[in-house]
């Protein structure tokens, strides 16, 4: 995780990242590069595991490939929203993501893996395009989830993408 800084501005602080700081947050066609890159190289690796497979927990005591799927599928999902809401306004509030329940009420276990990685790699190849084709000027909207500290539409993509290799690591597929 980033070291986190307070800048006073106007009514309200602004909790950035370091790195939003130093300007060293990573152009946003980089980022749609680089997920483009995680998806076409975890694709197969993740057709190569059989049904059986997926249904087994990645790390003991941890959730199953299917369930860390379906989780990055909710991340797909919820940071769709926030990074197009955030694009067309000029800040953002969006509620927070409970996690455990949202894998738990979606049963993604019931779902075949195969539907699981085509919806998962076909979700983020389409978020590849939006990243790529986020306005430059709204880059720095302040975006709220939950009842975290504000953070820049920046920094809420590139952490989506490293969230998704974090958790593609988890289940064996190194990026």
């Amino acid at each position: 995780m980033l070291p986190w800084h307070r800048i006073q501005g106007g009514a309200s602080e602004l909790a950035l990242p370091g790195s939003v700081l130093k300007g060293r947050l990573k152009p946003m066609n980089t980022l749609s590069a680089e997920l483009m890159s995680f998806i076409d190289s975890a694709e197969p690796t993740l057709r190569r595991v059989s049904e059986e497979n997926s249904e087994k927990p990645a790390l003991p005591g941890g959730w199953s490939r299917k369930q860390v799927l379906g989780h990055l599928l909710d991340s797909a999902s919820n940071n769709h929203q926030r990074f197009v809401r955030a694009a067309l306004q000029d800040s953002l509030e969006f509620p927070g993501y409970d996690q455990d329940g949202w894998v738990r009420l979606e049963a993604v276990e019931g779902v075949p893996w195969l539907t699981l990685i085509a919806l998962w790699s076909n979700y983020n190849r389409y978020l590849a395009h939006v990243i790529a084709h986020l306005p430059a000027e709204k880059l720095e909207v302040a975006c709220t989830i939950g009842s975290n500290k504000p953070v820049t539409l920046a920094f809420l993509v590139e952490d989506y993408v490293r969230h998704l290799a974090h958790h593609l690591a988890q289940i064996g597929l190194k990026q």
